[in-house]
């Protein structure tokens, strides 16, 4: 039987699964990497550290599964989106820190190139907003931050890439400067319809071409490893971005299913077939995959702090002594007791997309708690993700029937209940959750024939558990209430 590794790069850890030919993992590795905070809004990474850790972790996995690379068949990578990288060619070594998706210093470009009217013209070309959440800005910061970086760019010598771009650079010894269509359609420098680079927009974030990766199928065969002495020569046949990876993971290929991942972020993606959506206002369009050239897209909404809530009352209040312990606390109280929590930390994302939101807590009296703070923070996760349906269904020719979850905070079963009684419908927790390295695997096992085509790999996904709205609509009415007050209150935070 012939294996899949997916090598999963998150935004706090590098892990590898090992998958089998039925879509089950055999073996897992992770290692958690330090986050580093400079400033305030500030978010970076140390590249090498990102390379190291997931070159490390695929080692491991193998390992673990007490198999040599003999018997894998292909390598896929998912990776943490948006983050932005730029090294030396010659090298191979990174200039600066990676920006990371979460990271807001370009706040006040995106606010000057609103001003000047320029987001109309830019949301129609890429389907995203300006925000400093996309690559853009961060790459037009990173070349400008340094002296002479710029000239190095455009006579280039430095290459930038998403992290796709960086771990194939590393995995191939530097013999590819890729990235997947994915990933590419969340640069805001790629023209959804066009399917390619686009030099208008090149041109109003002042990005030389020669600094750029070349766009390939999120599912072909792009090189073979180099970089990891012990899976020299497998294959690397899957470039996807995670929410994209998870789409594929769930099984979702066709148009109206949808998936929603609960990581540090949030983001939740309807399946939208072969042309490029309009999405509607505060979500976003994206490509869902791109196979023998030929695109499928996605409408997206994105939430910046999800799971990462729970880390925080672990790291920062200390009020828990790991994430898995939130659940029993937040369910040893009815309810939140009227606290409402806004994890604001890096602004809002979608629907709201306020880069000057900051994280706050309402409601607390003398009675408030540290359970009702960790059941409100729950609620907290679930609430923006019924504002991410809410945004969808606007324009939706007909409504989400169910909602397929995954991501690590999908294993709370609390939480799952409070987002299947927020939203009024089913959630569906499949039987492995880790889809957005199972979809990596999917997508380089069809590029190799581990799997014919994408009937059977949707077949391969099994249920867990369905969990079913038993909320009454008065409290679920005035749960939402009091969240968007709050959220009202936590907008546009002065300083």
């Amino acid at each position: 039987m012939k294996h899949v590794l997916a090598l999963d790069q998150g935004t706090t850890s590098s892990r590898a699964i090992l998958f089998d030919q039925a879509g089950q993992p055999v073996a897992v590795a992770q290692q958690e990497f330090p986050q580093s905070y400079p400033q305030p809004g500030w978010v970076e990474h140390d590249p090498e550290t990102l390379w190291q850790s997931q070159a490390a972790v695929a080692v491991e996995a193998l390992k673990k599964a007490g198999i040599t690379a003999t018997e894998v068949a292909a390598v896929g990578i998912a990776n943490q989106r948006e983050t932005t990288l730029l090294w030396e060619r010659s090298t191979g070594q990174a200039v600066a820190p990676a920006i990371v998706w979460q990271d807001r210093r370009t706040a006040a470009l995106c606010q000057k190139l609103r001003a000047a009217g320029r987001e109309p013209a830019i949301r129609s070309r890429s389907g995203l907003l300006l925000d400093p959440y996309f690559s853009a800005t961060k790459l037009a910061w990173l070349l400008d931050s340094q002296p002479g970086l710029r000239a190095r760019a455009e006579a280039g010598e430095l290459a930038f890439g998403t992290v796709d771009s960086w771990l194939a650079w590393k995995l191939t010894g530097g013999r590819a400067h890729v990235t997947d269509a994915s990933n590419a359609s969340r640069t805001l420098l790629f023209d959804l319809r066009a399917g390619d680079w686009s030099d208008e927009l090149l041109a109003e974030f002042a990005i030389p071409r020669a600094v750029l990766p070349s766009i390939v199928d999120s599912s072909d065969i792009l090189g073979e490893v180099a970089g990891i002495p012990e899976l020299a020569g497998l294959p690397i046949a899957a470039l996807v971005g995670d929410q994209q990876g998870a789409l594929a993971g769930q099984g979702c290929f066709t148009p109206g299913l949808a998936k929603n991942t609960y990581g540090t972020g949030c983001f939740l993606l309807m399946h939208t077939g072969e042309a490029p959506p309009v999405p509607p206002p505060g979500l976003l369009a994206s490509v869902a995959c791109r196979r023998g050239g030929a695109l499928t897209f996605a409408l997206e909404g994105s939430v910046f702090v999800g799971g990462a809530v729970v880390q925080w009352l672990r790291d920062g209040l200390g009020l828990i002594g790991s994430s898995g312990d939130v659940e029993a606390l937040a369910a040893s109280v009815p309810d939140s007791g009227g606290v409402a929590f806004v994890p604001a930390f890096v602004g809002l994302g979608a629907p709201y997309w306020d880069a000057q939101a900051r994280g706050a807590i309402f409601g607390l009296t003398r009675g408030s708690t540290g359970a009702h703070i960790a059941r409100a923070a729950l609620e907290s996760i679930a609430l923006q993700v019924a504002d991410l349906v809410g945004a969808l269904e606007q324009d939706a020719s007909q409504p989400l029937v169910e909602l397929r979850v995954d991501g690590g905070a999908s294993a709370n079963n609390l939480l799952l209940q409070l987002q299947a009684d927020l939203l009024g419908r089913p959630v569906v927790r499949p039987l492995v959750t880790e889809t957005t390295a199972l979809g990596a695997a999917y997508l380089a096992g069809l590029a190799v024939g581990v799997w014919h085509d994408e009937n059977e790999v949707a077949g391969l996904w099994r249920v867990d558990r369905r969990f079913e709205p038993t909320m009454a609509d008065g409290a679920v009415a005035a749960i939402r209430a009091r969240w968007q007050g709050a959220v009202a209150r936590s907008r546009a935070w002065p300083g």
